[in-house]
């Protein structure tokens, strides 16, 4: 077997990725390029894109494969299938610190093949690339805390408060 002819690492980095976030008690998201083999719920689809939360509490029959990453997860109270091609994850992460790995974009589409076949919003640019900032803890050599990710629109945070 050749160079050219062994299997993407891709399926394989995700899925010790995932394995990593839940053994450290961490949420894995997958940010996706959308396009028509994507089979996710098309109006939380944004700029072409859509972050996917699979930790374990969020999915159900979760399956992550070399070829498709398929489960069962709640919309909005609606339960939904998602089938998303492994070619199309453009990053895995943490939600809590950020960490992970970021994947180049699906290069063999167009651009125009990347607008999602819902509807879209009108600010959508498909053709704009999106540079996603994966930090390290190596890379921050004063300890300070990495950034957080941004507040979740629509209300705080919950927190935990702690009773003795």
């Amino acid at each position: 077997m050749t160079a050219q002819e062994t299997t993407s690492t891709r399926p394989y980095l995700i899925r010790a990725l995932y394995e990593w976030c839940t053994e450290n008690g961490l949420t894995p998201y997958v940010a996706v390029r959308v396009d028509d083999s994507v089979h996710v719920p098309y109006e939380y689809v944004k700029n072409g894109e859509i972050i996917l939360n699979v930790s374990y509490d969020a999915t159900s029959a979760l399956q992550l494969g070399n070829e498709f990453i398929e489960f069962k997860a709640r919309f909005g109270g609606k339960p939904r299938e998602i089938r998303v091609p492994v070619g199309c994850v453009v990053a895995i992460y943490a939600r809590e610190n950020g960490q992970g790995m970021a994947f180049a974009p699906p290069s063999d589409r167009s651009a125009s093949d990347f607008a999602s076949p819902g509807p879209a919003p009108t600010d959508a640019l498909p053709s704009q690339t999106r540079m996603v900032h994966l930090v390290s803890s190596d890379d921050n050599p004063e300890g300070d805390d990495p950034p957080r990710p941004p507040p979740i629109p629509g209300g705080t945070r919950p927190a935990l408060k702690r009773v003795k």
